[in-house]
Parts: structure tokens; C-alpha cells; sequence
């Protein structure tokens, strides 16, 4: 087995999902810390692994994979002993990819990065209300989602699941998740959060991020 050299920083959700993804895999790994509020993925030798100079990136034999998404898919597909976490099957694997492309495109561009980055460029604490009635309809989305199932894309934990638990909780930080509106959330990270791996791969990291994000005294305007 080649080695495999993953670079990030704890509290990134995106990384956390990859993370997750290795130790449910059980692949070791070497992690390197990048400190993205240094800048330091915009250093010449980290702009010729990841041109974009984001985290996650994956180094495999001299190759390097960036986007949380694409790591994932490519990790089980090449190293998982079985397909249960991104399956072959066309029509379950397409569930799983229609809910990684909505954590994408949906919960962490229109959801937690339309928030965040304000915050960290410019210090900009007032948050529009439309960046709540969109946190909320992403939770109406998911509690949709797991109506009648354990797991985001169906009964079986999938790369979709660690994918949406790192952003879902981190958009909590803004808007608190109601456990009687949205029961089948709750039980959801419950169920994730209770995985012998989490509190490694993503636990200490989702704690860091709360704590960084909590330093800013943000307010949604109304």
C-alpha cells in the first residue's frame, strides 16, 4: 500500500470528513498540519500539490486529490474492503452523490461559507436574515431526508454521512437545531457522534471550531 499523506487543519469541516473517512476505512495515514489562517496554503510548495490551495488535500504516491468529496469516494473506492460506504450499486450510489453534492453546494457554499468567510475577511458580525431562513431550510432538508432512515442516504452510514455531520454542526453554531422540531437530526448526530472513531477523526476538531467561531459576538439582523 502506497503511503498516504493527508494535509488539513483540525477544526475545517471538509477535513474532518476525509478524516472520518480514514478511520472508518482503518487506513493509516500521515497528517499534516496546515494553518490556513497563515496562509500557509498559499506557499509555492503547497500551491504545487493543490493549485485551488484548500483543505483536505490527499498526497497518494506522489498524487494529490483535493475537494472532501472527491477524497472520500476515492479512498473507498480504492481501498475499502467492501462498498458499503460509496456503493456500487448505480441507483444507491446516486443518492449518496445527489447528498454530497447538496453539502456542497447547498449547506456549506450557501449554508456555513456564506456566513463564515464574512466573518473571518471582514469581521463582519451582523449576519443577513436570509442567511438564517437558509440555515433553516437546509434543516427542513435533512430532517426530510432521514424521515423512515437511520443514515442520510438510506439505512446504511455512508461517505454522505460524514460529509453533512461536519457542516450540519457547524452551521448549529449559528442556528441552534430544535430536538422536537427536527428529532430525526438530533438522533442522527447521536447516532454519528456514538461511531468508535468520531471523537478522534472529528470530535476534537468540531470542539475547535465552536470555540473559534464563538469568539465572534455575531447577530442575525432582523
Amino acid at each position: 500500500m502506497s503511503k498516504l499523506i493527508l494535509y488539513g487543519t483540525e477544526a475545517s469541516p471538509p477535513v474532518r470528513a476525509a478524516k472520518l473517512t480514514l478511520a472508518a476505512l482503518g487506513i493509516p495515514y500521515e497528517y499534516v498540519k496546515i494553518n490556513t489562517l497563515a496562509k500557509e496554503t498559499l506557499s509555492p510548495e503547497f500551491l504545487r500539490k493543490n493549485p485551488q490551495h484548500t483543505v483536505p488535500t490527499l498526497e497518494d504516491d506522489g498524487h494529490f486529490i483535493w475537494d472532501s468529496h472527491a477524497i472520500s469516494a476515492y479512498l473507498v473506492s480504492k481501498y475499502g474492503q467492501s462498498d458499503g460506504l460509496y456503493p456500487k450499486d448505480l441507483l444507491k450510489r446516486a443518492v449518496v452523490d445527489q447528498r454530497l453534492h447538496f453539502e456542497s453546494g447547498v449547506v456549506f457554499v450557501n449554508g456555513l461559507r456564506s456566513i463564515t468567510k464574512p466573518l473571518f475577511a471582514s469581521g463582519q458580525t451582523t449576519i443577513p436574515k436570509e442567511r438564517y431562513d437558509a440555515v433553516i431550510e437546509i434543516y427542513n432538508f435533512i430532517e426530510t431526508f432521514l424521515t423512515g432512515h437511520d443514515f442520510i442516504a438510506g439505512d446504511q452510514l455512508t461517505i454522505a454521512d460524514f460529509s453533512l455531520i461536519t457542516s450540519i454542526t457547524a452551521l448549529a453554531v449559528f442556528v441552534d437545531i430544535d430536538p422536537v422540531k427536527y428529532a430525526n437530526i438530533t438522533a442522527w448526530i447521536k447516532r454519528i457522534e456514538e461511531l468508535p472513531y468520531y471523537e478522534e477523526a472529528c470530535g476534537k476538531g468540531a470542539r475547535d471550531l465552536v470555540t473559534l467561531l464563538k469568539k465572534f459576538n455575531f447577530t442575525f439582523s432582523t
